[in-house]
C-alpha cells in the first residue's frame, strides 16, 4: 500500500512516526510551507517536515494543495492529520482508496477546527479520536474507527492533546492495516457541536461568569492562547486555577484573598482559586501563589479588581 501523509504540527508528526515504525510505504509527505518563528523573521520548519527529513522521506510543501502535487505518484491512500488546508474534490478522488483523516473528537461531536478546546469549554467528560473517510463536507465523512479517552476536571488543552497523541497513532495504524475490510459507518447529518477556530479574544475572562466556567476557560486555553484579564493596565495571564463554591462578598473580578495556596478572585457565582499566573513584569515568569506572597508588592492584593480592558480596573 502506497501512502502519502499530509500534516503539519506535532500532533501530526506523532502519527507519521507511528506509520514509519509500522513499516508503511510512504511515497511522499506533504506539509505547510515554513513560517516565521515567534521571534525574528527566521523561517521555522513544521514538526512533520523535521521528522520527514530525519526519516529520509520525499517532502513536498505546496502553498496550496492541488492535484499537481500528487499526480506523478502512485497513491493508494492519502492520510491527513492536522494538515491546515482544505482538500478539494480532485485531490479527494485521486488516491485509489480515498483520503482518511484523524480528527481529535468523537464525531459527530465537535466537527471543526478546535475540538479539544471546545470539549473542555463545554465540560465534556469524554473526548477521543475518530478515523474517517474524507468527503467534501466539514468532518462529515464516514467513520472508520474511534477511540475514546476520559476528560478529568483537571485536564487542559495540553494534557488532553497528550492523551490523544497516545491514543490516536495505534488506531490509525490498525485502521490502515484493515482498511479494505472495514465497513464505514455513516455519520448523522447534524453535528453535535461546532468546534469553531479559537480567537484570542475568547481568552479574555468575564468575571461575572460562574467560577466553573472560568476554570474551563483557563484550562481550555492552556497552553495557547492563555486566559487573561487586566489589572492596573497590565495583562495578567492565568495558567492554573480551581473553582470554589463559596461566593465572596465583593464584586466579581475583585481579589478576595491572597495566601501561599491561592489568589482567590470573586466570580459571578462562586470564586476562583488561582494557583499559577503570569505578569508582564521582569522576566514574565509563571508565578505560584507562594511566589506572589514572596513578591510582597501591592499589585496583587485583596481589594484590587481585574478588568476586561486596560485602565478599567
Amino acid at each position: 500500500m502506497n501512502l502519502v501523509f499530509a500534516g503539519t504540527p506535532q500532533f501530526a508528526a506523532c502519527h507519521l512516526s507511528a506509520l514509519i515504525q509500522a513499516g508503511f510505504n510512504i511515497v511522499a509527505v506533504l506539509t505547510q510551507p515554513d513560517k516565521p518563528g515567534k521571534r525574528g523573521k527566521k523561517l521555522v520548519p513544521s514538526p512533520v517536515k523535521t521528522l520527514a527529513q530525519e526519516a529520509g522521506l520525499p517532502l513536498r510543501q505546496p502553498d496550496k494543495l492541488s492535484l499537481a502535487a500528487l499526480e506523478d505518484l502512485s497513491v493508494d491512500v492519502l492520510v491527513v492529520v492536522a494538515y491546515g488546508q482544505l482538500l478539494r474534490k480532485p485531490v479527494l478522488a485521486f488516491p485509489r482508496l480515498g483520503c482518511i483523516n484523524v480528527h481529535a473528537s468523537l464525531l459527530p461531536r465537535w466537527r471543526g477546527a478546535a475540538p479539544i478546546q471546545r470539549a473542555i469549554l463545554a465540560g465534556d467528560e469524554t473526548g477521543g479520536i475518530t478515523i474517517m473517510q474524507m468527503d467534501e463536507g466539514l468532518d462529515t465523512g464516514d467513520i472508520l474507527a474511534q477511540q475514546s479517552v476520559p476528560l478529568s476536571a483537571l485536564d487542559t488543552a495540553g494534557s488532553l492533546l497528550a492523551k490523544l497523541i497516545e491514543a490516536g497513532p495505534p488506531v490509525l495504524v490498525d485502521t490502515l492495516q484493515r482498511l479494505e475490510s472495514i465497513a464505514p459507518q455513516p455519520q448523522p447529518e447534524e453535528a453535535d457541536g461546532y468546534a469553531a477556530k479559537i480567537s484570542k479574544t475568547e481568552a479574555l475572562i468575564a468575571w461575572d461568569q460562574p467560577a466553573v466556567q472560568i476554570d474551563r476557560q483557563v484550562r481550555a486555553f492552556n497552553p495557547e492562547p492563555v486566559a487573561y484579564s487586566f489589572l492596573d493596565g497590565l495583562r495578567v495571564k492565568f495558567w492554573q486555577a480551581t473553582p470554589l463554591a463559596k461566593t465572596e462578598a465583593v464584586a466579581a473580578g475583585t481579589i478576595a484573598a491572597v495566601d501561599r495556596q491561592a489568589v482567590t478572585v470573586a466570580c459571578g457565582e462562586g470564586s476562583l482559586a488561582v494557583t499559577q499566573l503570569q505578569l508582564p513584569i521582569g522576566k514574565g515568569s509563571i508565578l505560584s501563589a507562594a511566589d506572589v506572597v514572596n513578591r510582597g508588592d501591592d499589585l496583587l492584593r485583596p481589594g484590587q479588581a481585574f478588568a476586561a480592558e486596560p485602565g478599567a480596573s
